[in-house]
């Protein structure tokens, strides 16, 4: 119906009134009439007139997209210029609601992130949500203005600049060559490893949720977990999955993911409590587990989602904790404060950070990150493999790498002392590296060759005082040898308590994601490049 229309209805019926009422009415009419006007104004904003016909639905402002937003009852997104009424998706979306973040403005910047959103059946879900196009007059060259795309990380915390930074948004970078020397990670230097943006979240107002098999809750405030709980410390080393995934590309194939070096890797003590403890206390039966939990879910405050299965979780040689200190000091925001799960000798993927639930489940995490991203496959197997054919990564191999090779003279003061601990008096080079192993088994060799693996020496495996049930945390190593020994390419493998040893070929361990790389590492000499 037109203005004109409405406006003739109107007066249809004014003029059945007494004089008194005219002029109320007349008023009215007036008020009704400019309200109509604004209201096809309004209309003409969202739907102009188009070339397609009525049948299609509407141009839409981006101000009416706007009030969509996390507050609003119905909650719409943009995806390049169409406009989605995502409400009844939000409670199946595997993310959670992370969601919630995108809703009133453009999703493009998350799907950005969470990449496993750019497939055609995802889009088709999408579909089924359109509404709408954005108004052509909110596009700027065509697109949605950058100033209503929200910035997730805009409150990242600043970083040391002596990481070396892989990508910036999301972060992620490696620990640098000093501090992999030493056999404590500083804070600042540890390594970052960020999905997403990390998450502002009130260290008084954080709860913790445990939600059991039956659907039954129990919440824990951080102020609970400290005062309830038994405080432990446990020396552990997180190692990315894709630690020295360069390496395997380098020397076998292209791998997806980022490039890192031998620095996605750090080793600190983490304190706080039993994850056992906490499960027991919320209910769960950890001495005799029902049959139907068979993993443990956790979930961030950032949306990440991973689990373990339920005999690691109330191990009670297996150390995982809920931890609030790093290092004797509060998490920093990269390490997940205000809390975090510590999985010692687990890929480093499964210590959840900014936990915030806690499932019994029969399960596996639904998440991308426990059924896609952390998973190995054959040589053979490319970029579309069959997902559930893997098993998730969970406890990692037998791994080591040279962290410093450096030339040493008996002229100098520092390198003289060095030089009389191995009886050596002549120049020499002095290579330094770390060994590890998952499952806390512990490291009890080290060979090391100056020849590209002809021939072979044992390192001295360097003294340490480790917290823990077991062998959580990496072993340092040193070997010393006179200069006249070395050829152009040292090489070393570790071996563990089980006789596992690193293997020699990339090629024979090729796998397309380029996951837990564990072949010898392998260091051309005077590069000093780990």
């Amino acid at each position: 119906m037109t203005t004109i229309e409405l406006v003739m209805l109107a007066l249809k019926y004014v003029w059945k009134w007494p004089l008194l009422y005219v002029i109320w009415g007349t008023i009215l009419i007036s008020a009704f009439a400019a309200a109509a006007v604004f209201y096809a104004s309004t209309v003409q904003a969202e739907a102009p007139s188009r070339d397609d016909g009525d049948t299609q639905p509407p141009f839409i402002r981006l101000d009416e997209v706007r009030k969509h937003g996390r507050d609003a009852q119905e909650k719409w997104i943009t995806k390049g210029n169409k406009v989605y009424n995502i409400t009844n998706w939000i409670p199946g979306h595997p993310g959670g609601e992370v969601i919630l973040r995108a809703v009133g403005g453009p999703v493009d910047q998350y799907w950005n992130i969470f990449t496993i959103h750019k497939k055609q059946d995802v889009y088709d879900i999408l579909d089924t949500f359109y509404i709408g196009e954005v108004d052509p007059r909110d596009l700027v060259d065509g697109k949605v203005p950058v100033e209503h795309v929200d910035d997730p990380f805009k409150n990242d915390p600043k970083r040391d600049e002596r990481l070396i930074v892989h990508s910036a948004r999301p972060f992620n970078a490696e620990t640098p060559e000093e501090a992999l020397n030493s056999f404590i990670t500083p804070d600042g230097l540890f390594y970052v490893r960020q999905h997403m943006w990390v998450p502002e979240v009130d260290d008084a107002a954080h709860k913790l949720v445990v939600e059991l098999a039956d659907g039954e809750e129990k919440e824990y405030s951080l102020d609970d977990i400290k005062k309830r709980f038994k405080e432990v410390t446990v020396t552990a080393t997180l190692q990315c999955s894709g630690n020295r995934r360069k390496h395997m590309t380098e020397e076998s194939r292209s791998t997806n993911g980022l490039q890192w070096g031998a620095g996605a890797i750090s080793n600190a003590e983490w304190t706080g409590v039993r994850l056992r403890d906490v499960l027991k206390d919320a209910g769960v039966q950890i001495d005799d587990l029902p049959e139907e939990i068979k993993h443990i879910q956790f979930v961030g405050a950032e949306a990440y989602g991973a689990s373990i299965p339920v005999e690691k979780a109330v191990d009670k040689l297996g150390d995982v904790l809920l931890v609030y200190k790093m290092n004797d000091k509060p998490l920093a925001p990269d390490h997940g404060y205000p809390l975090r799960l510590v999985v010692p000798g687990n890929v480093a993927a499964r210590s959840v950070k900014w936990l915030s639930r806690i499932r019994t489940s029969d399960e596996e995490s639904p998440s991308q990150w426990q059924r896609r991203d952390y998973k190995c496959f054959g040589p053979n197997v490319g970029g579309n493999p069959d997902w559930d054919s893997a098993p998730a990564i969970q406890e990692t191999p037998v791994q080591s790498a040279i962290t410093s090779l450096r030339d040493i003279s008996p002229h100098s003061a520092q390198d003289s002392r060095l030089l009389q601990v191995y009886g050596l008096e002549e120049d020499s080079i002095a290579v330094e590296g770390y060994s590890y192993a998952g499952g806390g088994r512990r490291i009890i060799r080290v060979d090391v060759s100056a020849n590209n693996g002809r021939t072979w020496q044992q390192a001295e495996l360097l003294p340490s005082e480790s917290k823990g049930a077991k062998a959580w945390a990496w072993t340092r190593w040193r070997w010393v040898l006179p200069r006249s020994q070395a050829g152009r390419c040292f090489v070393v493998k570790a071996v563990d308590e089980a006789y596992n040893t690193q293997p020699s070929d990339y090629e024979a361990n090729y796998n397309f994601r380029g996951n837990i790389t564990s072949c010898w590492h392998r260091v051309p000499y005077r590069t000093n490049t780990p």
